[in-house]
């Protein structure tokens, strides 16, 4: 008997450590958003809270995770809901939070309502904290964008999944789109636009755009138009506003979900490509979980295709 017990708490714990994705299990997360603040990886990350027979999806807030090295992750609940914006109705949808001078700007999508400053649709706010888990407020108390500025696709929920990079220079841009890839400059004050709306053709762009910098080669990363379940495809260019060269698919489709969203970093000495899948016990399409696995680039810049992982990574210690 103590043999047989001691070989079934072996295979328990053989198991969990060869399990780690979904990294987040105690609840249903999506559309993950990395950040590192000195030494800490913050996770910025949507919620589903949908039934397991829902038909759309229900998500209430933002949740705030962190780690120190990529398998204990503690979590600091909802850190900011729709609530927060006087002029907001509906989902939390994707969004990411950024460092500027100490700030913390965390750029969300949700539905605008119907008033004086919009017709409704889909808009993208900005929150600001001195801390990375906040408490966060509205930065503006208005939508930074909204559907009346985008009218280039027909459709209420274009102006969703917003990503922000802060250039070399201390220039910042945002991006974002559903079927239409646009971006805008950030003056300063990471709360104002500073200059036109600009529209992008994106091979198969749809939406959940990651935009990053890395040894001096512009990145794009989207969920891609014409695969269901979604698929991550990725364009690099030169320059901020392109031209964009498009280099290929580096996600196939998740577990169990049609959707996926990128969410990429580059932590103590490892890259790390983070998304969502429907792998959890009753999870779907409307009940989502992050997972993260290792990236890797070819020495011309070029990213390989992301070998999707139960393992998922491993720990990392303090350099």
């Amino acid at each position: 008997m103590k043999i047989s017990t001691l070989i079934i708490l072996f295979c328990c714990v053989f198991s969990s450590v060869k399990a780690q994705n979904p990294i987040i299990k105690n609840i249903f997360t999506a559309d993950p958003a990395p950040l590192v603040y000195h030494d800490t990886l913050f996770l910025y990350t949507g919620h589903d809270t949908a039934s397991v027979s829902a038909t759309n999806y229900k998500m209430p807030d933002w949740q705030v995770f962190s780690t120190t090295d990529m398998v204990n992750w503690k979590h600091y609940g909802t850190c900011l809901s729709p609530k927060t914006f006087s002029w907001a109705t509906g989902d939390a949808y994707a969004a990411q939070c950024i460092e500027h001078n100490g700030k913390f700007y965390w750029f969300v999508s949700t539905f605008h309502k119907a008033d004086e400053n919009s017709k409704g649709g889909a808009a993208i706010g900005v929150a600001v904290s001195d801390r990375p888990t906040g408490p966060f407020k509205d930065a503006i108390g208005k939508a930074l964008i909204v559907n009346e500025m985008t009218t280039d696709v027909k459709h209420g929920w274009d102006d969703i999944d917003p990503t922000v990079f802060i250039d070399n220079d201390g220039q910042a841009y945002l991006y974002w789109g559903n079927l239409s890839c646009r971006y805008v400059k950030l003056k300063e004050s990471m709360t104002e636009l500073d200059g036109p709306i600009n529209f992008l053709k994106i091979k198969n762009f749809i939406e959940g755009p990651w935009i990053y910098k890395r040894n001096g080669i512009y990145y794009l990363v989207y969920a891609s138009v014409g695969t269901k379940p979604e698929m991550i495809e990725y364009c690099t260019a030169k320059s901020f506003e392109g031209p964009w060269e498009y280099q290929g698919i580096i996600q196939e489709n998740v577990p169990n979900s049609f959707t996926t969203h990128p969410g990429i970093i580059d932590y103590k000495g490892k890259s790390y490509f983070f998304y969502h899948n429907g792998a959890l016990p009753t999870g779907g399409s409307y009940r989502r979980s992050i997972c993260v696995d290792y990236m890797y680039y070819n020495p011309d810049g070029t990213i390989q295709r992301i070998i999707q992982t139960k393992e998922g990574v491993k720990p990392v210690n303090h350099p």
